[in-house]
């Protein structure tokens, strides 16, 4: 075991001696839990260690860390892979690096301290913050602490005392320490083993490409196969299901085997994979075009879970150019199983489990036969919609855009559709905007998770947003067309939506139980 400071930490990912192994997942900690990371490092709070793994042998493949491309390593030095605790170390490089610029990531946010905010135990003192939403005079960019001319810069026109809170944040920052434990060996199979009992109590499956790629590399190029279909699903806005291998290997087992779990992976040899990768081809297109045509999923970015693309394509894989001809009953039980799992966060915990379950019952349903195909305890209630704020890359909202969305919503200035395909093919935070805007609630005090409820969002485009103003929705609403109610009937919202004396409590409450209602539905509970 030895201790790392953050500055060492930085140099040591910034000079290529640190590097992220491709059968590692990639960086998941939304922009809220990299700051409150942050405040448990300022408070000296107990997080855990990094254990790298050092090699002179480089792997072929390698994954970013976060949103930065890593440099090239030396050859002449050894290499430090990280097998546990990248989320950690990601975070830490991220806030506080400035050599390297971020590939453009959605949910990404700088980190800041409010040194405004009263000392506390508890509650943190760093916000994750959009560049309208920081105020210089009380927010200062993490990003700076360990670059000395933007600390100078910064710090040079506060008051001494000002600058002397700084200063002892700064001072706790510097001597942060990141145990880390060293494990040292050029043996493959030691290295698959000890990731995989680190990984035990998560979803051991990133495990998995390590593991296929040594055994698979002399009989069959899978990484050459998943990257033609890449290309192949790329103009139906599902590229990245190639580019994921974990996913990729999910659907390989689950199709070859019906079994995704890492026992029954590893036991498959490339002849088996090679002859059977037709019908995994297949297989995905059937359930990406299933996806799209019955569920507005028009990018892997919109499904909660990309796991629940495993099941669907065992029942659509068949060999050749067949095509899997879909009953009304078929279409109906796969749709209560999709939102079922979605509402009830099936794809969180157990996965292999409820995978292995899933698929065994798809392969009945496919085969018409009695089959318990999303026969599992589902509900969802108003506390959703209230309870869960707007994360564009969360489990939860992605779940909520997809049942807006299935109302076929229309815009609030023109009462024209909205084109679904295309906002759900970009995805991103700029075509969903607050009922209740977020200017207007703020003079009214609301906090921010109030006010980025979700029961608060719609589909409402920048451009719309723009034109209807911070207002509330009785003022905003002159602005819309004469007749709203299919507007309003689309976007689930309340019938005293545009009321002078509708305050937003009720307003929340009303559409929360709209929404589950609707959520319920789908569910068929």
């Amino acid at each position: 075991m030895e201790d790392m400071s953050i500055s060492r930490a930085i140099e040591r990912v910034t000079s290529g001696m640190i590097r992220v192994p491709a059968f590692q997942r990639g960086f998941v900690w939304d922009a809220e839990r990299v700051a409150y990371f942050m405040d448990s490092l300022y408070k000296g709070y107990p997080f855990g260690s990094l254990l790298l793994w050092r090699t002179r042998e480089a792997l072929r493949t390698e994954r970013k860390l976060g949103p930065f491309k890593l440099p090239k390593a030396d050859p002449d030095y050894p290499i430090d892979y990280v097998l546990d605790g990248q989320q950690r170390l990601t975070s830490v490089f991220a806030v506080f690096q400035s050599e390297f610029v971020a590939e453009p990531t959605e949910g990404w946010l700088p980190v800041y301290y409010d040194y405004q905010a009263p000392e506390d135990a508890q509650e943190s003192q760093f916000f994750a913050l959009r560049d309208d939403e920081v105020d210089p005079s009380r927010h200062f960019p993490l990003s700076a602490l360990f670059v000395p001319a933007a600390y100078r810069a910064a710090t040079r026109s506060m008051e001494e005392s000002t600058a002397l809170r700084i200063d002892e944040m700064q001072k706790q920052f510097l001597q942060v320490k990141l145990p880390v434990q060293l494990f040292e060996t050029d043996s493959r199979e030691k290295v698959a083993i000890v990731f995989e009992r680190v990984n035990r109590l998560g979803i051991d499956l990133d495990v998995l490409q390590l593991l296929t790629a040594w055994t698979w590399s002399e009989d069959f190029d899978l990484q050459e196969s998943f990257s033609d279909l890449s290309e192949e699903l790329a103009p139906f806005g599902f590229s990245d299901v190639g580019d994921d291998p974990n996913l990729m290997l999910r659907c390989v087992g689950a199709v070859v085997s019906k079994d995704a779990s890492t026992q029954a992976l590893v036991q498959l040899n490339g002849s088996d994979v090679r002859q059977k990768f037709e019908e995994i081809r297949n297989g995905l297109k059937g359930a990406i075009d299933f996806l799209r045509s019955n569920l507005q999923v028009h990018n892997l970015d919109n499904l909660p879970y990309p796991t629940l693309l495993v099941p669907l394509c065992v029942f659509f894989a068949l060999p050749d150019d067949k095509e899997m001809n879909v009953s009304d009953q078929q279409r109906a039980t796969i749709l209560r199983w999709f939102w079922r799992a979605c509402f009830t966060r099936r794809y969180s915990s157990g996965v292999l489990r409820s995978l292995k379950t899933d698929i065994e019952e798809m392969e009945k349903l496919k085969a018409g036969e009695t089959n318990a195909l999303g026969d599992f305890s589902a509900s969802v209630s108003d506390d959703f919609f209230l309870d869960n704020t707007f994360i564009a890359t969360s489990v939860n909202t992605r779940t909520f855009v997809l049942l807006l969305a299935q109302q076929k919503p229309l815009s609030f200035i023109s009462g024209q559709p909205v084109d679904l395909k295309a906002v759900l093919k970009a995805y991103n935070r700029n075509e969903f905007h607050h009922c209740f805007p977020r200017a207007f609630l703020s003079k009214e005090k609301w906090t921010t998770p109030a006010i980025n409820r979700l029961a608060n969002f719609a589909f409402v485009s920048r451009s719309d947003n723009r034109k209807l103003g911070g207002k509330a929705p009785s003022v905003y609403r002159t602005k819309m067309p004469a007749d709203v109610s299919s507007i309003m009937a689309t976007a689930l919202l309340p019938p005293n939506t545009f009321e002078a004396d509708y305050d937003f409590e009720s307003f929340c409450q009303d559409r929360a139980d709209l929404l589950a209602a609707t959520a319920s539905r789908l569910m068929d509970v």
